[in-house]
């Protein structure tokens, strides 16, 4: 497991243990709040040479993305015997717009001759967690450009239970799956959905782009980081856009890929993922 304490990577070590399934958890020091029955090693993908006492006995692996060591690293996991591989990838991937970051992981992951399977997600539900969740823990209120852009934001138990199934099962070989929610939910959908989570109103002030980007500079962390593009001054590659008000835009209506392809079950909605998260908007 690499990424293995990261919010997919833990619920991936989460899933396989319930299983009965012996992990290995990479990480960069040591850690001594793994799970029990979990062996941690200490590794660092962007350090190959760190991975070859890590990988020693593993059979399979799920590998987070780290572009710069990808064939390297897929190297590595070959020699070491292991079969198969889960990437973890983007939706981005599928659409075209990510080619130079999840793109080669995934080139290097199918030059391997290993069995292999691509986890794409698309929107984490979770970002509006770390974008909103200041603001509503603070004062009840969201400031955002645009109500109505709406997408399809997954829930990240959703892209480990995929990430498990292509692990562990079969039919999942030479396969891509691009996961995301399982219906279109505009920003004030799902500030109503958690504000119904967490039993209380929450207050949507729309606000032009430049507010919202200042409201969000201030905040520090994942808003700080994505404000630009989330908020539409910058595209996918970080190019300066022509407008801040594009935003995330809002998707077509109508079916998408979600984790019922490779799991069976149906997707989990954003209702159910503000329930999960409700005390962390308390």
């Amino acid at each position: 497991m690499t990424g293995a304490s990261g919010n997919i990577g833990r619920l991936v070590v989460d899933g396989l243990r319930e299983a009965g399934i012996e992990v290995r958890a990479l990480s960069r020091r040591r850690r001594d709040d793994l799970p029990e029955g979990v062996e941690g090693v200490i590794g660092d993908l962007e350090r190959p040479q760190s991975l070859e006492g890590a990988l020693r006995g593993v059979d399979r692996v799920f590998l987070f993305p780290v572009p710069e060591t990808a064939e390297r690293v897929v190297d590595l996991v070959r020699a070491a015997g292991a079969t198969r591989i889960v990437t973890l990838s983007s939706g981005a991937v599928t659409t075209g717009f990510d080619t130079d970051f999840h793109l080669p992981v995934e080139r290097a992951v199918e030059a391997s001759g290993l069995e292999w399977t691509h986890v794409r997600p698309g929107e984490f539900a979770l970002n509006k967690l770390w974008l909103w969740g200041p603001s509503i823990r603070a004062e009840r209120v969201v400031r955002d450009p645009q109500p109505e852009a709406a997408g399809y934001p997954v829930h990240e138990r959703d892209i480990a239970d995929v990430a498990v199934t292509a692990l562990l099962g079969d039919g999942h070989t030479g396969k891509a799956y691009t996961l995301n929610g399982p219906a279109l939910v505009s920003h004030r959908e799902q500030v109503d959905a958690i504000a119904a989570a967490i039993g209380e109103a929450v207050h949507f002030e729309v606000v032009e782009s430049r507010v919202a980007r200042e409201y969000y500079l201030a905040q520090g962390g994942f808003a700080a980081d994505n404000a630009d593009f989330l908020l539409g001054f910058e595209d996918y590659s970080g190019a300066e856009a022509d407008s801040g008000e594009q935003g995330e835009g809002t998707w077509a209506q109508g079916p998408v890929p979600t984790s019922e392809e490779a799991t069976g079950r149906p997707a989990r909605t954003f209702g159910e993922w503000a329930r999960d998260h409700a005390a962390a908007f308390g």
